[in-house]
């Protein structure tokens, strides 16, 4: 990414796709140029939350509510210390902000963190393209960095792909740090950060939990140094074909039967650590309102997404491990992707959304409550 100027909001832009479709509007945020993967989520609110979701990390996001800064930014809502999105994409921003607890515009805050974005295109048509060809390389270029379509549609396509993609380690935090628990301590949770949210550890120090968020490094001593009830694995971005080093360590909780609780990101780990594979989705869930059914209440979920990977494991059937029996807990009623695992032989379970779920739904919160189970049965 670079950026030539900041916070000129009129200046000219375009969109330019990988497949060479191209759209102009103007710019939004900082002036410059950057590159990512082009993905569009569906929530209608909650773009804070989009923003600082380290799961985004080298993507573009397209936003599909038509209109987005209404509330503007204020300094409680975000899910880490920066903006991580590498650029984004608007339809009709915010005149000016609107909410007690603003303290700045949307457009101010990108800005200010030189994220590159573009407003007034056809979010519309872009979704339907993502929909239809699926996820693929961006670029955005406002000020001077806009040249003919051509040289833009080069630089495109010289930009990395998310397949391969080995990120959790450029998100993670580089030093062990501790939530306390809310009120009386009642266990200790490792948490292996390959790009945690900052709710994630709140909902745990909710329920007694003390929680020690480690990097994505940690090594299985040093998870187990810290004398751990349970073990969780966080969200986070890329391809997790790449992420060998957290598929072992977490085999290697798997092996000591520790409780263990993964989501999104972690999901995925889980599924190579049963020894099933992963695959890239077309164009991923992103958004606020997918419908997930967990398979053992047959209850329906309105769920969190970010994830643009899912486990390839049969949900038609238990399946044998190394671990002993897996089977697939929850699933998205739009195309019947796995949402979620869980042994039946050991303490350990996932799910491929956002139980967290800041700024909401909060249909899946009880998830918490599960792994404090197994903790609570582990430990009788």
């Amino acid at each position: 990414m670079t950026i030539s100027t900041r916070g000129a909001g009129k200046a000219p832009a375009v969109l330019v796709l990988e497949d060479g479709r191209a759209f102009r509007g103007r710019a939004y945020g900082a002036v410059g140029e950057t590159f990512g993967e082009a993905v569009f989520s569906t929530g209608m609110t909650g773009y804070q939350e989009t923003l600082t979701d380290p799961s985004y990390h080298r993507q573009v996001v397209v936003m599909t509510a038509p209109h987005v800064g209404n509330t503007g930014v204020n300094d409680e809502d975000p899910e880490s210390k920066r903006i991580w999105v590498s650029g984004y994409v608007v339809r009709d921003p915010a005149r000016k902000p609107s909410n007690w607890r603003s303290r700045r515009s949307l457009d101010e805050e990108l800005a200010a963190q030189g994220v590159v974005g573009i407003s007034g295109i056809d979010t519309r048509a872009l979704t339907r393209h993502l929909r239809e060809r699926g996820a693929m390389r961006v670029g955005i270029f406002s000020g001077n960095t806009l040249a003919d379509e051509g040289t833009l549609l080069a630089k495109v396509r010289q930009a990395p792909e998310m397949t391969g993609a080995d990120l959790s380690a450029e998100v993670a935090t580089k030093e062990t740090y501790v939530v306390p628990a809310i009120g009386t301590k009642k266990f200790t949770v490792a948490a292996i950060d390959l790009g945690i949210k900052g709710m994630t550890p709140h909902r745990m120090a909710e329920r007694g939990i003390e929680v020690h968020v480690l990097p994505a490094t940690a090594t299985l001593d040093e998870v187990y140094a810290v004398a751990p009830d349970g073990v969780f694995f966080s969200n986070g971005p890329g391809d997790p074909s790449t992420a060998d080093h957290p598929v072992a360590l977490m085999q290697g909780v798997l092996e000591r039967q520790t409780p263990l609780f993964g989501i999104c990101f972690g999901n995925q780990i889980l599924g190579r650590a049963l020894g099933f594979g992963t695959y890239k989705l077309k164009y991923g869930h992103r958004g606020i309102n997918q419908p997930v059914q967990d398979r053992s209440t047959g209850k329906v979920e309105v769920t969190a997404h970010n994830h643009g990977f899912a486990v390839d494991a049969p949900i038609d059937k238990v399946s044998d491990t190394a671990y002993g029996r897996a089977e697939v807990s929850h699933v998205c009623l739009n195309d019947q992707v796995v949402e979620g695992l869980q042994l039946l032989d050991r303490p350990a379970f996932s799910v491929q959304y956002h139980p967290e779920a800041a700024a909401g739904p909060h249909d899946a919160a009880y998830l918490f409550d599960r792994f404090v189970s197994l903790m609570e049965g582990q430990r009788a």
